[in-house]
């Protein structure tokens, strides 16, 4: 027997954006259940949060687990799963230290915050950061300002100054703003809100070359990139070079708030009363980042992500072909598809809106699509998607 149906009272919800009049309920590996018992293919998964879809076990398992020993002890003291996590995540990249927070945003203002200390330290007192216009860092006053998406420059005005924005894949634009102010560059090695633009194997590796000629920090924004998104583990590795700062969010936690502000020793300046927060390094929270991380280290895992990622591509670009669309873009599962004409909106209206079953898409911009399922999702997912997605765009037409 169907359960009945939760009724929608919603007004002690503070309005921060348009949301459908359902209630998720339930989760379960690429698909999520309204209060309606209608189900949802999830190519959302919380804006790539979710990295192993739904409900992981072994994230479940992590949790009830670490639940029952130790929930939070104050970050005054070191705990066994912040240690485990720091270790896991030193011994799988460049880096030396780790300093965990809550959010993407939190670990990016903790970048920020490092390299002016580093500028203090190493390059009387350079401050200036350059950044890349569409770029998106967060919700934070200074990760609004780091960032190049379009009107955030007067939304909260005065913007936090020292920001100047370059054009991604341009060396020449980024030359152009360097001064004996400029402490660091930082970039995603894919925009993911600016609509899934990669960086160029040329423009990072280059970019790199400058930045330690001229004693400059790079700081790679791996928020919604790293993780496992693109196929390795790190989005900077596909590129053979190595930052001086890393971030990390979203896939780190699979779903519980976890965020990681990763630098090499050279870069690591923090000294006590430079940062800090009450949860940084929750026990609870790092127990399930060590599950995460262990389950995408696991053999063959990131293969079968590149894998599946070359699957979506193919797909996508049939429906290119179909639809007379501009083409897709991505790396790995984190992928757009261009579809020449502004019917994003309408797309995603739709998909939602499917009978018997929903689909679950983003649009984050008019004339684009863009994915980012479960990194452990099935082929016949990926398929079922497209085929979902081919007789919504039948219906645009």
């Amino acid at each position: 027997m169907n359960k009945p149906a939760q009724i929608l009272d919603t007004h002690s919800v503070m309005f921060i954006t348009q949301r459908p009049e359902i209630i998720m309920v339930e989760g379960n590996g690429s698909w999520l259940t309204d209060n309606n018992g209608k189900r949802y293919l999830d190519f959302l998964q919380g804006w790539a949060v979710n990295c192993l879809g739904h409900c992981n076990p072994g994230m479940i398992e992590a949790l009830n687990a670490q639940a029952k020993k130790l929930i939070n002890s104050s970050p005054a003291f070191y705990n066994e799963p912040m240690i485990g996590l720091s270790n896991l995540l030193t011994a799988n990249s460049c880096f030396d230290k780790v300093f965990f927070a809550n959010s993407g945003a939190e670990a990016n203002e903790g970048a920020l915050k490092l390299a002016r200390k580093w500028g203090q330290l190493n390059k009387s007192g350079a401050f200036e950061i350059i950044t890349f216009d569409h770029s998106f860092h967060g919700r934070t006053l200074a990760t609004m300002s780091a960032s190049g998406k379009p009107g955030w420059d007067t939304m909260f005005a005065p913007q936090v100054g020292g920001f100047p924005k370059a054009d991604l894949n341009d060396l020449d634009s980024v030359k152009k703003l360097v001064t004996n102010k400029t402490v660091a560059v930082m970039l995603e090695p894919v925009q993911g809100e600016g609509g899934v633009i990669p960086t160029t194997l040329e423009f990072m590796r280059e970019l790199r070359k400058f930045t330690r000629e001229n004693n400059i920090l790079l700081i790679a924004d791996e928020v919604q990139a790293g993780c496992g998104r693109t196929g390795t583990l790190f989005a900077y590795q596909h590129y053979g070079i190595e930052p001086d700062i890393m971030t990390l969010g979203k896939g780190i936690g699979g779903g519980v708030p976890l965020a990681a502000l990763l630098a090499t020793n050279a870069a690591a300046c923090f000294v006590p009363g430079d940062q800090g927060g009450t949860y940084n390094g929750n026990p609870l929270m790092t127990a399930v980042g060590m599950s995460v991380i262990e389950q995408l280290l696991a053999p063959g895992f990131l293969e079968s992500v590149k894998a599946k990622g070359e699957l979506l591509k193919s797909e996508l670009l049939k429906l290119c072909i179909e639809f007379n669309l501009e083409g897709e873009r991505g790396e790995g599962l984190l992928r757009a598809l261009m579809l020449g004409r502004d019917i994003g909106g309408k797309l995603v209206e739709l998909a939602r809106e499917r009978r018997p079953e929903g689909l679950l898409i983003n649009s984050p911009k008019a004339d684009l699509l863009r994915f980012m399922p479960a990194l452990n999702i099935s082929d016949d997912e990926i398929l079922q998607m497209c085929n979902m997605l081919r007789e919504l765009l039948q219906q645009v037409d």
